[in-house]
């Protein structure tokens, strides 16, 4: 049986390479004890959670800022200043506190060596609706380039992630994987663009079912590799 050859590999980073949820929760902690000691007060009309809903409204009031999600911060701390009475100088400060914290993740121990594998073989590029850092995180040498939907103006599953990053391959759809672990952001997304898609399940979910199955599942890039090699044409004399 024939197999399409990939000469590009994109990657999703939240939930794929990392647990996300732990970063975030740590960044918002952070965040939310330094505003309490800039903003007297706050803390007895806002909880995370508040904050968090006051987020979700702006994305929804304002569509066209959704896909940034740093501007989407942004911009409720800098409502929070005004509202409260704090030094507007000081907002940067705190995005930057955020940001700290939330780079700060625990990779899986997959991840370095596989893509270090992987990056010999193939063109690595990560695509993230986040705002992850893969400079910050300490793993911007295992992709050849890395894309934000803040970056290319549309998180997925819009398509626009995955355009540049075939863009900056310079390879067709056909040619192309990505592997992520959000069964529409990332499989749905990612296939009906015409690449091939794998399912990042680390935990032994549910596919939902109102979706077609994934081209391939795994639960590692340890799996991943191996499927890989296993697809790999063999060479003959």
């Amino acid at each position: 049986m024939s197999h399409p050859r990939f000469d590009l590999i994109t990657f999703d980073l939240d939930d794929t390479l990392w647990p996300c949820l732990p970063a975030i929760m740590a960044a918002e902690r952070r965040l939310f004890e330094w505003l309490r000691g800039r903003l007297p007060g706050m803390e007895d009309v806002h909880t995370i959670e508040t904050l968090r809903d006051a987020r979700r409204r702006l994305m929804s009031e304002h569509p066209e800022i959704a896909h940034d999600l740093t501007r989407v911060r942004r911009h409720v701390l800098e409502r929070l200043f005004e509202e409260y009475g704090g030094n507007p100088a000081d907002v940067e400060e705190g995005m930057a506190l955020f940001l700290d914290q939330r780079n700060r993740v625990q990779l899986y121990q997959d991840v370095r060596p596989v893509l270090s594998a992987l990056r010999r073989r193939y063109t690595l590029i990560s695509v993230t609706n986040g705002n992850a850092d893969v400079g910050r995180i300490g793993i911007a040498d295992l992709f050849h380039h890395s894309l934000s939907a803040a970056e290319v103006g549309a998180a997925r599953p819009a398509p626009a992630l995955f355009e540049c990053a075939l863009q900056l391959a310079d390879v067709e759809p056909g040619n192309a994987l990505h592997v992520g672990d959000d069964p529409v952001r990332d499989v749905q997304a990612a296939r009906g663009l015409g690449l091939t898609a794998v399912w990042m399940d680390r935990n032994g979910q549910a596919w939902p079912g109102d979706l077609a199955p994934p081209h391939r599942r795994v639960a590692d890039l340890f799996e991943l590799q191996a499927w890989l090699d296993d697809r790999a044409p063999v060479d003959t004399v």
